[in-house]
């Protein structure tokens, strides 16, 4: 952050991501990452289509006499609902639901998965995580002072769903994840919530019990096994249609009374601390300008829609931002001075404690090859 503040010319990533650069037109690594890479894996078009109706033919025809022919993970935010929906009525898949109950789902986000399966008359299951496992994980990763808040949830997500998949013989996993609203995320931001190793490593230092139920996988299960000797496929039907956000949630709105719950992944009441309150105050970083960034590459927001945007806050109201914190603080049983003590603590990288980025060094270097070839 010593560097000369800049901000990007075409979209409104700017120097709160420490590694971004600019092309001698102001222009900004993500953008011609989008243009590079992105538009090579989007397809919003009839080439989609054809791809999607291919990839459709050959989940049904695979899993033809199975009760189910693939899994979809349900959050009740507008990604994963507006999926469903297509899955069903649009590309005729008869997905089991799951919903992964990490302890923070938002009242709207439970009245939008209840909406969801009653309308589409889903299978559907719930796996609720530990609550006191949960929480003393989650207050280990704010002790710990690293960036990526949303790994307790995160990694119980992917592993329970994918542990779920396999258990029940479903090879097809629907991802709400897409191009069209989430291309841009600095990887100076995150962490990969995949890193077992690392997430052990926090707890052993931070955690005062022993995780017996929490859900976890490792590396070589999620990355080797998975896919190569369970032959589960992740499919993303949202990156091969012209996926709209605004139009989505209105579909939404209209046909099955869904409730907008405010920004992205807000349906998650601790994602929205997390996001609107913890990562401005602590890092100096608002992922609006990603998810705006993302949005105005993909066409759906102009730039200057984004930079009013930017000028709101986070939170609706002083007062809703100091409820969300009692209600947070009550619920990890924190105190307001080991809060503060958190807040004010000295940051810390994720690889300041063990973690398999070696690993993950190999993995991508291996992908690199394979591609080549």
């Amino acid at each position: 952050m010593d560097k000369e503040y800049r901000m990007c010319r075409r979209c409104i990533m700017d120097t709160s991501d420490p590694t971004i650069t600019f092309d001698s037109n102001g222009v900004c690594n993500h953008c011609h990452f989008f243009d590079s890479i992105v538009n090579n894996l989007w397809f919003p078009n009839k080439k989609g289509e054809t791809l999607l109706s291919d990839i459709v033919l050959e989940i049904k025809k695979t899993s033809k006499g199975q009760k189910y022919d693939c899994i979809l993970g349900l959050s009740g935010g507008v990604d994963s609902s507006y999926l469903a929906v297509v899955a069903v009525k649009e590309l005729g898949l008869n997905p089991l639901a799951v919903h992964i109950n990490g302890g923070w789902n938002s009242e709207i986000a439970e009245r939008n998965i209840e909406k969801i399966v009653s309308y589409l008359n889903l299978n559907y299951f719930t796996y609720t995580i530990n609550w006191e496992e949960m929480r003393d994980l989650q207050v280990a990763y704010l002790k710990a002072g690293v960036i990526n808040q949303d790994v307790p949830q995160d990694h119980a997500f992917f592993a329970a769903l994918y542990k779920y998949a396999t258990d029940n013989n479903i090879r097809y996993v629907l991802s709400g994840s897409n191009f069209a609203t989430e291309s841009i995320l600095p990887a100076s931001w995150v962490y990969n919530a995949m890193d077992l190793r690392n997430l052990k490593a926090i707890y052993s230092q931070f955690g005062e019990y022993t995780l017996k139920s929490y859900p976890m996988v490792s590396f070589f299960r999620y990355y080797f096994y998975y896919p190569f000797v369970k032959k589960m496929k992740v499919i993303k039907p949202l990156n091969y249609m012209p996926y709209n956000k605004e139009e989505a949630m209105a579909k939404l709105q209209k046909e099955l009374g869904w409730i907008n719950y405010g920004a992205k992944h807000y349906e998650s009441r601790f994602t929205k601390f997390y996001q609107g309150y913890f990562l401005p105050k602590r890092f100096g970083i608002d992922k609006r300008r990603a998810h705006f960034s993302s949005l105005i590459l993909a066409g759906q927001m102009s730039r200057e829609e984004a930079l009013l945007e930017m000028q709101k806050p986070p939170y609706g109201s002083l007062e809703e931002l100091k409820e969300d914190i009692q209600y947070i603080l009550a619920k990890l049983q924190l105190s307001e001075d080991g809060f503060d003590a958190i807040m004010n603590a000295p940051f810390r990288a994720h690889t300041d404690f063990k973690s398999n980025r070696t690993l993950f060094r190999v993995k991508d270097r291996i992908k690199r090859i394979i591609k080549f070839f």
